[in-house]
């Protein structure tokens, strides 16, 4: 989820700080904290950080050192009960504006919309895992459904069990996005590693909509493919676009996070990444120990800002911890992940300090 009234409210501002008409630190700082609601919202739950793929394009491959966990069923339980669905009316607004914002229609199929019109009304149960690797899955899912909140994961097709598959959609899962990077096997192991495939994966996959289409499911299955730009890319889209052509799914080219893992800075097409990041004052991310990390990219766990274990979400959200990185946005701190290993602008990098 993410605080759709804080976009809301931003909006004009937002517009005139990436015009670079608004510079003045000092006031934005404090109209994007009296724009920021002191009620938390979950963007969200790292339900396990286990993975079993080799993706070139994920820091988790090389890099991430943390212990690998899933998050235990107390501390879950105790995140949900404090996450609230939005009102029909809130979501209403929200989708009015974005049609009249961001020009893109309620019933468009593309990163944007997904982005704009589903990430902010679910809660995301991945991570740096997949969550196909969770046994409690189904169990999770079910708890946030009989709260009225809204599911969604992305994960691995080589992973799918079927009967597990099928028992998330009887509890409700809102949507499920498989990840496919080839129709030719070898190239997609190529990317995600000797245990991902497409031919295995595809045939499963066309199994769970056959099953969803005799028994009524409401399960929106998402299909993506990362945009990596390879010189193959553009025509491999087309085919796996072909493969699903007239099914029931929701498809669409997804622009690659992070690139400067892979040392790229070949641009983007995703409104998320073109604007300034937001997390700070729109959402929290919870990891799989319980942790409350600074956003879903903070793989390693660098920047802790508090531990639902032990605290209410509320006093985390307003705490000192994020109040300093809040500031710490503004400041351009040297030295931690948001500056050195990040793709996103910082508000810092927009505003500058000076005198009304």
């Amino acid at each position: 989820m993410l605080d759709i009234h804080f976009y809301m409210k931003s909006a004009e501002l937002k517009n005139q700080l990436m015009g670079q008409e608004l510079k003045d630190k000092q006031y934005l700082m404090t109209k994007l904290e009296e724009f920021r609601s002191k009620e938390p919202f979950v963007y969200n739950i790292e339900t396990t950080n286990a993975c079993n793929m080799r993706c070139e394009m994920c820091p988790r491959t090389t890099i991430m050192t943390r212990p690998i966990e899933t998050l235990d069923m107390k501390t879950y339980r105790k995140i949900i009960a404090q996450i609230r669905p939005f009102l029909d009316t809130e979501w209403q607004r929200w989708e009015n504006f974005v049609e009249k914002y961001y020009h893109i229609s309620r019933n468009d199929m593309s990163e944007n919309h997904f982005f704009l019109f589903i990430i902010p009304r679910v809660i995301v149960l991945h991570g740096y895992g997949d969550p196909l690797l969770d046994k409690k899955m189904p169990e999770k899912i079910r708890l946030l459904s009989e709260r009225n909140i809204p599911t969604y994961f992305s994960c691995n097709p080589a992973n799918i069990n079927l009967d597990k598959t099928i028992e998330m959609f009887q509890n409700g899962l809102n949507y499920i996005k498989y990840s496919i990077e080839s129709v030719d096997d070898i190239r997609h192991k190529q990317i995600r590693g000797n245990a991902s495939n497409y031919t295995d994966s595809y045939r499963k996959i066309l199994k769970l909509l056959d099953i969803k289409e005799k028994r009524a499911y409401k399960t929106i299955i998402v299909i993506t493919m990362l945009n990596l730009n390879k010189p193959w890319q553009e025509d491999e889209f087309e085919r796996l676009r072909d493969a699903f052509k007239d099914l029931d799914v929701y498809i669409y080219l997804k622009s690659q996070d992070q690139q400067w893992y892979q040392n790229k800075n070949e641009g983007t097409k995703s409104i998320h990444w073109l604007e300034f990041c937001q997390f700070p004052w729109s959402s929290m991310t919870i990891k799989s120990n319980g942790e409350s990390a600074m956003c879903v990219e903070d793989f390693n766990n660098e920047i802790i800002l508090g531990d639902a274990k032990k605290e209410p979400l509320y006093d985390i959200w307003n705490g000192e911890k994020y109040r300093k990185l809040r500031q710490d946005h503004f400041d351009l701190t040297l030295g931690i992940k948001c500056t050195a290993r990040c793709d996103m602008n910082l508000i810092g990098s927009l505003a500058k300090a000076q005198s009304r």
